[in-house]
């Protein structure tokens, strides 16, 4: 719990990293900031697709329509949340010249897009209610 609360606290305020380890090879945090910032740009593409499966599928039912745009959703949130979380814990293993952080997140987010685009395409396949 307390390693929770340190690294949420990390989360607000980095430039307390520098009490831990090494300063690493500047290069190697620009590589981690790029990732991060390429998990921010999934977050907002996950967010907008939710919000586009809920404003232009105005034929499927309510509840279809629903779950398929707060999977999308949900998987932004969660999606935005662990991209800070990784860096934050890839910044320290770095420092600490420990093996960077597995992840079994990409698996889960991959599942979760897979699910809603197969939901799509039975859509487009099988037209929607009502047509």
């Amino acid at each position: 719990m307390i390693d929770f609360v340190r690294s949420l606290r990390l989360w607000f305020a980095p430039q307390h990293i520098k009490e831990e380890g090494e300063t690493p090879d500047y290069r190697f945090s620009l590589a981690n900031e790029r990732t991060f910032l390429a998990w921010i740009r999934t977050a907002l593409a996950l967010i907008g697709g939710g919000f586009a499966v809920d404003q232009f599928l105005p034929d499927l039912p309510r509840a279809v329509a629903a779950t398929m745009a707060l999977g999308l959703l949900v998987a932004g949130v969660l999606c935005a949340l662990r991209a800070v979380n990784h860096w934050m814990r890839c910044e320290q293993a770095m420092r600490r010249g420990d093996d960077l952080p597995v992840t079994r997140f990409p698996t889960v987010l991959s599942l979760v897009v897979a699910v809603v685009a197969v939901a799509m395409v039975v859509v487009v396949v099988f037209g929607r209610e009502g047509k």
